[in-house]
């Protein structure tokens, strides 16, 4: 259960003070995961200071919902498994943490696990992002009121130990925002197109506010900009589903006074093995939205794209089908459909020049997602590129496909 802003807040505490250090906590020789374009450039040219890079994301962001019993068992997370695996990252130069109030006792778990690292590890050296206005699964279940959204960063800011946080988002926007054009399963891109009146994305209707649910959202974005002003958080943004939608509110947020682009915009399972239209997306954020920092997240789409995914996924059964399909493709590959996916995606995020939110409940998944990620780096090997393109070939007519979001469930 999401623990309410009013409840007592879980403890979660060391088994003892003597963390274990053996050869699985030790990184695997070769360059750190730092963003590609900058590496290349520290390690070519000596014009470039060490602190050109320090503003910049790693390539790989630690997804933190995997230390919460979302994806783990209460051992788990009560054991020595979360500080270690969360040292090994940032020992490999993953250096930047995504969480939120949503994920259970996410907060509490990293923060715990930052603050026993601190003397290695000084805060200075890390990236806290987060995410507030979502705390339970349905629409009755946000908040985006100012009062609350204030009260959430506060609790965040303690859950993690820190007295700035370096970005929030409003999560989950298209819970709580006006519909604006059809909330039916598709072809998101079609919003760029003939379509894009429909949706809200014609040139002349970026600053209207559609109904009460847009006015939420500008209203919480104001708080957010109250409190990057007074030095509590260093950027705000959006998440969620939708493209067609986060492309509104940020154009929304940009044409709304005070009339400032959002800083950060995070998109999920739209840059993987089975669709890639973040992608069509991209310049129409950096460029018409002008959002300067954009990031994409679980290239396994939520645990789709694995020989078991989860019961609660939004996708049809059709969709789940071709997955299915995509696994007996991969039956052959060491590492199966995942380490595909990852590799994927991977290659598509540097394309893009943009982070990857992967999540990280193990030192041993640290390990693979840093040797994939390397792998794919420095240049795929055409078996790679043909195993992908065997597994997109095997969605068929469901590549590109994207759920209705927020499902009609949960509305």
């Amino acid at each position: 259960m999401v623990v309410r802003l009013d409840s007592l807040q879980p403890v979660y505490s060391l088994p003892s003070l003597d963390i274990p250090d053996e050869a699985e906590d030790a990184p695997a020789p070769g360059l750190p995961v730092v963003r590609w374009a900058w590496a290349m450039c520290y390690f070519l040219s000596n014009l470039l200071k060490a602190t050109t890079g320090s503003s910049r994301l790693p390539a790989i962001v630690f997804g933190a919902a995997a230390l919460s019993s979302i994806y783990n068992v209460q051992d788990h997370l009560s054991s020595f498994n979360p500080v270690r695996t969360v040292r090994l990252a940032l020992r490999y130069g993953v250096t930047a943490f995504d969480t939120s109030a949503y994920y259970q006792e996410s907060e509490i778990v990293l923060g715990t696990a930052l603050k026993a690292l601190e003397l290695d590890f000084p805060r200075s050296t890390y990236k806290l992002m987060t995410k507030c206005g979502r705390y339970g699964s349905t629409v009755a279940d946000f908040d985006y009121s100012p009062a609350t959204i204030r009260a959430s960063v506060q609790r965040s800011l303690a859950r993690l130990n820190t007295n700035y946080l370096d970005a929030v988002y409003l999560h989950d926007v298209e819970f709580v925002c006006t519909q604006v054009g059809p909330r039916e399963a598709g072809d998101p891109t079609i919003a760029l197109g003939d379509a894009q009146a429909e949706y809200g994305l014609a040139p002349g209707q970026e600053g209207e506010v559609w109904g009460e649910g847009d006015q939420k959202i500008v209203d919480a974005l104001g708080e957010l900009r109250r409190m990057q002003d007074e030095g509590i958080i260093k950027a705000i943004g959006i998440t969620g589903y939708p493209l067609p939608t986060l492309l509104r509110l940020a154009l929304l947020a940009l044409h709304t006074p005070p009339y400032k682009a959002l800083d950060v915009l995070l998109s999920y399972s739209h840059l993987t093995v089975q669709t890639t239209t973040f992608a069509a997306f991209a310049p129409h954020f950096r460029e018409r939205a002008r959002i300067s920092q954009l990031l994409t997240a679980s290239p396994l789409n939520m645990g789709l794209l694995t020989p078991t995914p989860p019961s609660w996924h939004p996708a049809s059964q059709e969709l789940r089908a071709a997955a299915g399909r995509a696994n007996v493709v991969c039956a052959e590959w060491e590492g199966g459909l995942p380490n595909v996916s990852v590799g994927f995606g991977y290659g598509k995020a540097i394309e893009l020049d943009v982070p990857m939110v992967v999540g990280l409940s193990n030192t041993r998944e640290v390990h693979e997602n840093v040797h994939v990620y390397r792998a794919v780096r420095d240049g795929k090997d055409e078996t790679r590129r043909a195993q992908e393109d065997a597994v997109v070939r095997s969605f068929g007519d469901l590549q590109q496909w994207s759920w209705a979001s927020p499902p009609a469930h949960l509305i």
